[in-house]
């Protein structure tokens, strides 16, 4: 048993739990992943097919990480001889464990049943900004005002009932003659219709019709069941009722589900996420084991102790006490600031100690808000106090560019992708008006005078030669085959200082490609170009490892950690959260919130500083705020009071 060197006891009894249901209720920095994947080692080594095997997680971060642990391990074991593989290649390997995320396993599990489904196998995946721009055609087709009703909302209601497993035609069912159900169920049909003429799928989709596929074809079904007869599902707590269903029927025959949760860390309700999923647990699979992870590796027991005795005050949970061997460590810091601007100097200013006086690397430091517009301040005193930070949130492929020349690899690959054709048509210009266009897309393309036509043929020869490239060499090539041909190149070229930061950014997607150059047959490296693109998150950024701090929402710090974390704006209706309408917060949510501080606390490795002003422009009217009641759940013996640096307001503590 050498391979379970390092595992505490109850990681062991997970580890060694190979069969039946297994519920492993994981506290936060408690080696959940560590778990999962020496469960995997353990799996194999007991005679496992390694093909058999799947584990499905959330971000393309946590399943590279996880991915690559587990080969780590394989390649480390040498009774095994086992010959890992490139991990780009995992998904087309015969003999590899699966490690994917939702949204990838159902691109993977469409693509394979493309003919039986109807759809090509070079379906568009819609990012979000894509999605939007179809429910706004939808919503002039179908004749609603967008002054009326936010197309956003409208895309974010669509996809809550995607999320909770309901068809177009079910919510049309249900929706009868009530105006606003009705009004969302005219624009959903006519945006579904886009999306069928286009051979497109929005990200719900991919999990929405891969459920529907396993829970209408028994063939199917079947197929996967048997092919994965050993089922992992990280954070299950964060599982909506589609993901839920999903992981229900791929396990149903053989009941090898392991799940892997912390009910604390519950913080995605208002996207879907279904705690009763794993409070539920037991009660699906009566027979199943429970394993608690209470051992941090990540916190010191300061930080674990004011961690549990926020959340303890939750009633929907199953108690646990985090503890750890890390020692004690510093006192939790809290200032109590005058307004956001004097919060965000102190802010920046700790930062800058930090990395200059103590050697902290920028990227060990995260600044956690809860609202968006909390940021701007913090911006601000970083760029003004010379902090070198990043902004959690804005992604590399929805950067124009970027999005250009993926939007010339879809058009070439899709011929009915109409919108990735409307994008790129004149990009750059070619003369194409908006008539041009429209004849073109209205099948009236003879009708145009013949340069034009001459204009379009070159255009569409383009497209060509671009698609033999894809299918015939390595995707590196054809990105830069489409960077120079397209026009792009030479246009950014004679351009200035911003045209140049958007050449080197086509260039890094050069880069990025290469990473699929690994693939036998260039059509598989391109289609997961396209798959891993379209699904990237925020988090991907992280992954470049720029040496910055970190600014972001406390929702997208989870599944994170740093050695110094800053949770501003601790103030009576920001943190915790008041409702868009002004009325106070039931006990559900109430409850949601304080799990979502109590994931606040959980990022930090070292130390922890808190803050709020007394006083905040918000809306651009200044309010006088008193303390969140979560600085009161921290006892007194826990904190340490934080002077604001010289030439900031002065400071007047509250007893």
């Amino acid at each position: 048993m050498e391979h379970l060197t390092g595992l505490n006891d109850r990681q062991k009894e997970a580890v060694l739990q190979t069969t039946g249901p297994l519920l492993i209720i994981a506290g936060a920095g408690a080696g959940k992943t560590k778990t999962i994947t020496h469960r995997i080692l353990n799996l194999i080594k007991t005679g496992v097919a390694p093909k058999s095997i799947l584990a499905v997680t959330f971000t393309n971060k946590a399943a590279k990480e996880m991915r690559d642990r587990v080969m780590k391990l394989l390649a480390e074991d040498k009774s095994l001889n086992f010959p890992v593989p490139n991990f780009e290649t995992y998904n087309f390997n015969s003999n590899i464990p699966i490690v994917s995320t939702f949204h990838s396993l159902g691109v993977r599990i469409l693509r394979e049943n493309c003919k039986t489904l109807g759809i090509p196998l070079h379906f568009s995946i819609l990012d979000k900004g894509d999605s939007i721009k179809f429910i706004k055609d939808a919503m002039d087709e179908a004749g609603v005002d967008r002054k009326s009703f936010d197309p956003g909302l409208i895309q974010n209601l669509i996809s809550r009932e995607k999320g909770n497993g309901i068809s177009c035609a079910q919510f049309e069912a249900k929706a009868g003659s009530e105006y606003i159900p009705s009004t969302v169920a005219s624009v959903w049909k006519r945006y579904e219709a886009m999306l069928s003429k286009e051979k497109a799928l929005d990200f719900d989709d991919l999990l929405l019709k891969t459920a529907t596929l396993l829970r209408d074809n028994s063939v199917v079904r079947e197929h996967y069941q048997n092919t994965w007869q050993y089922i992992h599902i990280d954070e299950y707590q964060d599982t909506n009722r589609v993901q839920y269903l999903i992981a229900k029927y791929l396990a149903e025959k053989n009941k090898n589900i392991c799940v892997v949760g912390d009910i604390d860390q519950t913080i995605y309700s208002w996207r879907g996420a279904d705690i009763k999923n794993i409070l539920g647990f037991e009660k699906d699979y009566p027979e199943a084991k429970m394993v608690m992870l209470e051992e941090n590796y990540r916190s010191t027991q300061t930080i674990l102790t004011a961690a549990n005795r926020v959340i303890a005050k939750n009633k929907v949970r199953r108690d646990k006490n985090l503890f750890t061997k890390n020692g004690e460590g510093e006192l939790v810091g809290l200032l109590e600031a005058y307004d956001e601007n004097d919060e965000a100097r102190f802010v920046a200013l700790k930062s800058k100690q930090l990395i200059e006086e103590k050697g902290v690397k920028a990227s060990e430091i995260a600044v956690l808000y809860r609202a968006n517009f909390q940021g701007r301040a913090l911006e601000e005193a970083m760029l003004g106090n010379d902090v070198p930070y990043q902004v959690l949130g804005i992604r590399f492929f929805e950067r124009k560019e970027v999005k250009d020349v993926i939007s010339y690899l879809k058009a070439s690959l899709n011929e009915e992708g109409l919108s990735d054709l409307k994008r790129i048509i004149n990009v750059p210009a070619r003369g194409l008006g908006k008539v041009t266009i429209l004849k073109i897309f209205s099948g009236q393309e003879e009708s145009l005078p013949e340069t034009t036509r001459k204009k379009v043929a070159s255009f569409r020869a383009i497209l060509a030669g671009i698609k033999e490239k894809a299918l015939t060499e390595k995707p590196s090539q054809t990105i830069r085959h489409i960077i120079k041909e397209s026009g792009i190149e030479a246009e950014l070229r004679a351009g200035g200082n911003d045209e140049a930061e958007r050449l080197e950014n086509i260039r890094e997607l050069v880069t990025y490609a290469s990473k699929y150059d690994v693939f036998e047959k260039p059509e598989e490296g391109i289609l997961r170009f396209i798959e891993e693109a379209a699904l990237a998150s925020d988090q991907d950024e992280l992954m470049k490892g720029h040496e910055a701090v970190k600014l972001m929402t406390v929702h997208a710090a989870k599944g994170l950690e740093f050695e110094y974390v800053f949770i501003t704006g601790l103030e009576a209706d920001l943190f915790p959260h008041k409702r868009h309408d002004g009325g106070k917060i039931d006990e559900r949510q109430a409850e949601e919130e304080r799990r979502l501080f109590y994931v606040a606390l959980t990022r930090a490795k070292k130390k922890l500083y808190l803050s709020y002003a007394s006083i905040r422009t918000i809306y651009g009217s200044k309010q006088i705020n008193v303390p969140s009641e979560f600085v009161f759940d921290i006892d007194d013996e826990l904190i340490q009071k934080e002077e604001a640096f010289e030439g900031g307001c002065k400071i007047i503590y509250l007893d």
